[in-house]
């Protein structure tokens, strides 16, 4: 029993990092498509190359081909998940603004992932469960309420359409959520990550064929293009990957909402963007829930 609590509390720690990588990637698109006019493929393409290329380096040679061989199909499926969520994520934003794709994005995976888990037995249905995953949801509604974009709103046809990829992003993610775990207690960690980074590199670079891709020339925004490959993609995708060897699907979703909180906080850190009280207060309660699964000794997710 300790030693399970043990590796929950260190994959719990490895999740939130993740999410906090991913939260302050936030801040670098904003910054690259406000600033620099760069589009949702381009810089889901880049983001995931340069991961790659790290990753490679680092993994390459410890990839087992003949398990891999024998789990081409999951990999394949789960990478391009993983790419058609990040896509979807900022083709929402792209459209309505930061505010509501996030909330889609990340209160929705949650609930689904939870659901079926518990149909599939990996989740015991219980109070502490209930109360930890309405935890997250209501802090994630909080934090992200209110936060955005400000001015009139966008009209009812990009308000569908953002809705629609807001929500096929979450139901990708969940997909994502459910088969990364697997993968990596099969592959390992960092070539797991290798390569379904190398396959949502791939399916992105698909985009070229009706729009050409565009490498920044200036030196700023090509940082900001090698901090979102190597922080957001190959860092934070590798955590991602270590924590999903040791939570339950429930457990990876929720931890991974320090994301929202991550660029709310940032944003009035660093834009001075001011925090309203319920924001605050939905801080707290997504902490409160994090506190909550490090109570709970999670199953490994099959």
């Amino acid at each position: 029993m300790a030693a399970a609590r043990h590796a929950t509390t260190l994959g719990l720690l490895a999740a939130c990092g993740a999410g906090f990588l991913w939260g302050t990637g936030a801040l670098v698109v904003n910054i690259l498509v406000t600033q620099h006019g760069f589009t949702p493929q381009n810089i889901s393409f880049w983001r995931f190359a340069v991961g790659s290329v790290v990753l490679l380096a680092i993994f390459g040679r410890r990839i087992a081909l003949p398990t891999l061989r024998q789990l081409w199909l999951p990999v394949l499926l789960a990478g391009t998940a993983m790419a058609g969520y990040v896509l979807c994520w900022f083709l929402g934003i792209e459209r309505i603004g930061a505010s509501i794709p996030t909330l889609i994005a990340l209160c929705l995976p949650p609930v689904l992932v939870t659901l079926i888990a518990l149909a599939r037995g990996q989740e015991k249905l219980d109070t502490p469960l209930l109360a930890v995953l309405g935890a997250a949801v209501t802090g994630t509604l909080l934090v992200v309420s209110g936060h955005g974009d400000t001015g009139s709103g966008p009209a009812a046809s990009q308000m569908l359409a953002g809705v629609l990829f807001s929500i096929a992003s979450a139901v990708l993610y969940s997909g994502f959520t459910l088969v990364s775990g697997r993968l990596s207690t099969t592959l390992g960690a960092g070539p797991a990550t290798t390569c379904l980074t190398v396959v949502a590199t791939a399916v992105m670079g698909l985009f070229a064929l009706y729009r050409p891709l565009q490498w920044p020339q200036e030196v700023p925004p090509q940082a900001w293009f090698l901090y979102l490959g190597v922080v957001t993609a190959a860092l934070a995708l590798l955590a991602f990957s270590w924590g999903a060897a040791r939570l339950s699907p429930t457990a990876l979703t929720v931890a991974t909402l320090v994301e929202p909180l991550t660029a709310v906080a940032l944003s009035a850190l660093l834009l001075g963007e001011q925090l309203q009280a319920w924001q605050y207060a939905g801080g707290a309660l997504l902490l409160l829930s994090i506190w909550g699964l490090g109570r709970r000794v999670g199953t490994a997710p099959h």
